[in-house]
């Protein structure tokens, strides 16, 4: 784990903090858990209109003495950095405001991390706190096609992109996950062709199935618009297959880095201010 909770830019203004409820947990796949939440706590949520809406999921430090309730905004201002709780990113996959919930993806490898345990314990009446939500992409309407790309950590966000697209969109996804367990049925349109890429056991960004896939891939004529999302040093080549291969603008393409392999998110976070973590 980092010596020291992440930096944010964001203000109490900009991301207002959420308190939620579990309702439930579903087990997606192997290696990934859904939680269900909602509650009082519903009523301060207030969402936003992109498929790629993030929260960032707020986990107190054991041995420090917090104020109860918790206020992550009144600690950032009032106590050291190293006691500030940590936090983790996470996809919103989708949101029933009607319903009053809300449902969040979470990547589960055994006992690694903060938020993959939390998941794959919590059960009905937990308790738990996020800020948010932020986001950035909606799929351009104008675009001839589209084409997504990215790893487990990405799924939710894809997911949500293709279900998003009207019926009569074409395109391809190619989504990398370890085995066909890990495969999970999407609300594609017909004209979207989704393609498994599946590692095998090999650790996840380690290999190069999905820059390959999409490098190697016969791109359909027209303007595409492009989301890829997942782990840095994939991000980073498939830079180069959109830019360098395939002349792409900048506007046609949301590319970011969810995760750096063998990094902790504080850490992963801290570097995307120096150029190692630049995209």
């Amino acid at each position: 784990m980092s010596t020291l909770p992440a930096t944010t830019n964001a203000t109490k203004k900009t991301r207002p903090q959420i308190d939620l409820t579990v309702i439930r947990r579903e087990e997606l796949s192997p290696h990934m858990v859904r939680i269900v939440a909602g509650g009082e706590g519903f009523a301060a949520y207030v969402n936003n209109t992109f498929v790629d809406r993030y929260i960032k999921i707020v986990f107190p430090q054991p041995g420090v003495d917090y104020a109860q309730p918790l206020d992550l905004w009144t600690i950032r201002e009032s106590m050291p950095r190293e006691q500030w709780p940590f936090t983790r990113t996470y996809t919103v996959r989708w949101v029933d405001t009607e319903a009053k919930e809300l449902a969040i993806d979470f990547v589960i490898h055994g006992d690694e991390g903060l938020a993959g345990p939390w998941a794959a314990a919590a059960k009905p009446g937990d308790a738990f706190t996020f800020t948010g939500p932020g986001g950035a992409y909606n799929p351009a309407p104008d675009a001839d096609w589209y084409l997504f790309a990215g790893d487990e950590a990405a799924l939710p966000a894809i997911a949500a992109a293709i279900e998003s697209l009207p019926a009569e969109a074409t395109g391809l996804a190619y989504i990398e996950v370890d085995s066909d367990a890990d495969i999970q049925p999407l609300a594609s349109p017909a004209g979207v062709k989704v393609t498994w890429l599946r590692r095998h056991g090999a650790p996840a960004g380690a290999g190069d199935l999905l820059v390959s896939a999409v490098a190697d891939a016969k791109w359909p004529t027209g303007r595409v618009d492009v989301f890829a999302h997942g782990e840095r040093g994939y991000m980073k080549s498939l830079r180069d297959v959109f830019y360098v291969q395939r002349g792409l603008e900048r506007s046609q393409v949301s590319l970011s880095g969810y995760w750096a392999q063998g990094r902790v998110e504080d850490d992963f976070q801290a570097e995307k201010k120096l150029p190692v973590g630049k995209i």
